[in-house]
Formats: structure tokens, sequence, C-alpha cells
């Protein structure tokens, strides 16, 4: 039971800092800042909220420009910090980690909590030859690295295989699985070479429809639309 309440706990942490960025990408408010509610440093709660939303907490400074607040670079800061990668983590939370130090760096490239170099890419061999549903829900998981004008090996993944993530842009929205379907989008607002026969704004559009009341589902919609309508990082 302690189990179950703490993972609730976590989810419902993890949607109120995803509907938050989520109101932020779409003008209608700030992005949650690191602290908790009675005005302390964040715990280990918030901690691990803002390790799954990871990059994603820092959105609203890279695409539409809203200075981060203080508390916010160091809830970013603090959780690269608290959840470094194990050597035997999968590929998923290395880059994972990997895109919440490259927004940091973007959003404020002089603050104690940013490298002044590059961090190096971690693997993404485990992306070379993969079956294209695989593919597609590993780029989902990711999309986070799925920035304008910020490359990496798994967006190369994605440009290269374009149509490959367009068919499990279709195969999750048939599936109903919103999130994998919004992450996948937002992938493909990357692509230049997107068939016109997907319909890919028409596509966004119902997966917000249908899927816009889970708050990290929205994220990703959002995160596409201003992506697709070229927000410069």
């Amino acid at each position: 039971m302690k189990q179950s309440g703490t993972s609730a706990l976590l989810q419902d942490a993890v949607l109120d800092m995803a509907s938050s960025v989520a109101s932020a990408l779409g003008g209608g408010g700030h992005a949650p800042d690191g602290t908790t509610a009675d005005g302390g440093p964040p715990g280990d709660l918030e901690l691990a909220a803002a390790r799954v939303l990871g990059a994603d907490l820092m959105l609203p400074g890279i695409l539409c420009g809203i200075p981060p607040a203080a508390d916010r670079l160091d809830l970013a800061a603090r959780t690269l910090e608290a959840f470094p990668p194990r050597p035997e983590s999968p590929p998923t939370v290395r880059w994972s980690h990997w895109a919440l130090r490259r927004a940091l760096r973007l959003t404020d490239p002089s603050g104690p909590g940013a490298d002044v170099r590059r961090p190096p890419e971690p693997d993404a061999a485990w992306l070379d030859g993969a079956p294209w549903p695989f593919l597609t829900h590993q780029l989902a998981v990711l999309a986070p690295l799925a920035l304008p004008g910020q490359d990496c090996a798994p967006a190369r993944a994605a440009r290269g295989r374009t149509l490959d993530v367009a068919r499990g842009f279709v195969r999750a929205v048939r599936r109903r699985d919103w999130l994998q379907a919004a992450g996948a989008g937002r992938w493909l607002t990357l692509s230049p070479d997107v068939p016109e026969t997907l319909g890919l704004a028409a596509g966004l559009d119902f997966v917000e429809l249908m899927g816009g009341d889970d708050p990290r589902v929205l994220l990703q919609v959002r995160a596409a639309r201003l992506i697709g309508a070229g927000a410069p990082v």
C-alpha cells in the first residue's frame, strides 16, 4: 500500500508539473518553480517528478523565451545531481539525463548547474536498424530531445527514418496511445520530408482532442505546434 500510495503521489506531481509547463507553452501562465508548497527547497517528490518530466521542465524558456525562475533552475540542477545515470541504466535514462543537462545549458549557460562544454553524447547504437514500432516508442520517450536547431543522435535517427516515425505515429493513434502519438508528432515537426498525406497538423489536433486531458499529451502537442511554427532555440 505504501508503494502504491507513493507512486500515486509521484504521478500527481508529474501531472501537475506537466500541466504548468503546458499552460506556459499555451501562453496561459508560468512554468513551475522548484520550491515546495511551503516555499522551501525541493524535496524527494519534487526531484523525482522533475526527473520524470526531464528536459521539458525547461521548455518554456527554450521555445517561448520565458525567463526561468531561479528556483526552477535550481530544481533542474538538483535533479541532475540527485539522479546521475548508473552503469546499468538503459539508454533512454542516459539520454534523458543528457537532455536535461543540455536544456539547463540552453536556458542558463553561465549558471552553476550548467556545464560550459557540451557534454558528450551517450551511445545511440540501440536505435540503429531498430524496427519501426520500437523506434517510435523510444523516440516518444525521448521527445524532450526534439528541439529546433539542436542536433543529437536520436534526432538524426528520426530524420533518417521519417516514414517509419510517421507509421509509428499512425499506429499510436490507432492504438489510442495518445502520449506516444504526441511524442512522435513532435519529432515529425522537425522532419523536412513528412508526407503531406499524413496530415500531421490535423493528426495533432485529433491527438489533443482525444488525449489532451492528460497534461503530458497536451505539453507534447503544444511543443510540436511551436516547433512547427518555427520557434527559435
